[in-house]
């Protein structure tokens, strides 16, 4: 399981490289000086050659690139250009909401999923698994921005059971933090319950023609255990797998969401630094954003490859 383990932290490492490159080719290639934009247009061409000077912009690419990989290889982001603090510690203030609203949303996706395909793989073929298969249609279908949308106009607006936007922290009471989350949750997890939804149908459909399954339904067991114990609990690893690369994508595609809600999390953050040109936090918060992702999906391998043996010996040779 070690060299397991090894092999999957090695293959990390080329990744976070050509992202590396990537990120920092993208921020250096887009249009706009982010020195004048920091300094404003009354700045003149003396004060802003001098700032750029001092921020070593005016050094050639692969020499920027080069010492900013150095510092990287030190755990240093570097610092923002327009707040004048470290990257680390604005993306670590903004990752909490982020954060939250991903496990809210990640809550809501899975209960929905399992239910819903759990369920329709069982009626197949009947109304309710025709309805199932309108609903994730409609929900992979519809952004999420829409259905944030949809749901301040129903929720928010006409039944005035929520706020429109805004976030509590859980410090200031565990029911406000609830409220404030519950919509962009709904509207950021509908889009992943749909996807897990299909899957989660799919798998189960398969797994119930198994012979041992059949077995099972012959012993007289009820069909309520049969498809939520027996059936769902051995169609889980590829269920599994759906989920953590969904919970990524949350944490990645949250910044619509945060911004039609305001909520200060990491999408804002970066929003916030691509109007400022703040090419540093931009680079950093891409560069952390990417590394947590693959951690995340390095985790589900090695949780895969310890409920699977098969794979974590596939794996190792």
């Amino acid at each position: 399981m070690t060299r397991y383990i090894i092999k999957r932290l090695t293959s990390l490492l080329p990744v976070l490289l050509v992202v590396a490159v990537v990120v920092f080719s993208l921020v250096q290639l887009t249009p706009g000086d982010p020195v004048s934009v920091l300094l404003g247009d009354e700045a003149d061409m003396a004060t802003i050659e001098q700032v750029r000077t001092e921020l070593g912009l005016n050094s050639p690419i692969h020499i920027q690139f080069l010492n900013w990989l150095g510092n990287l290889l030190k755990g240093d982001l570097g610092t923002s250009m327009f707040f004048k603090q470290p990257v680390t510690e604005m993306f670590w203030r903004n990752f909490g909401p982020t954060l939250a609203l991903a496990i809210y949303a990640e809550v809501i996706a899975i209960g929905l999923a399992l239910i819903l395909g759990s369920l329709a793989a069982k009626y197949r073929g009947t109304w309710f698994d025709y309805g199932v298969n309108g609903f994730t249609i409609l929900g992979i279908s519809v952004p999420s921005f829409l259905w944030a949308l949809i749901l301040v106009l129903v929720f928010a607006i006409y039944f005035r059971l929520f706020p429109t936007s805004g976030y509590r922290s859980i410090e200031e009471g565990f029911v406000s933090f609830i409220r404030y989350l519950t919509l962009p949750a709904f509207a950021l997890g509908l889009v992943q319950a749909s996807i897990i939804t299909r899957i989660t149908r799919t798998t189960m459909i398969d797994t119930l023609e198994t012979p041992y399954i059949k077995a099972t339904a012959a012993r007289g067991i009820s069909t309520r255990k049969i498809v939520f114990k027996h059936a769902l609990k051995n169609s889980f690893l590829p269920i599994m797998t759906v989920i953590g690369d969904s919970f990524g994508g949350l944490i990645t595609g949250a910044a619509v969401v945060e911004t039609v809600f305001n909520i200060p999390g990491i999408g804002q953050l970066i929003i916030n630094s691509i109007e400022r040109r703040d090419y540093v936090v931009i680079q950093g918060v891409i560069l952390l954003i990417t590394l947590l992702y693959l951690l995340l999906n390095l985790g589900i391998d090695i949780l895969y490859g310890i409920l699977d043996p098969r794979i974590r010996l596939e794996g190792e040779g």
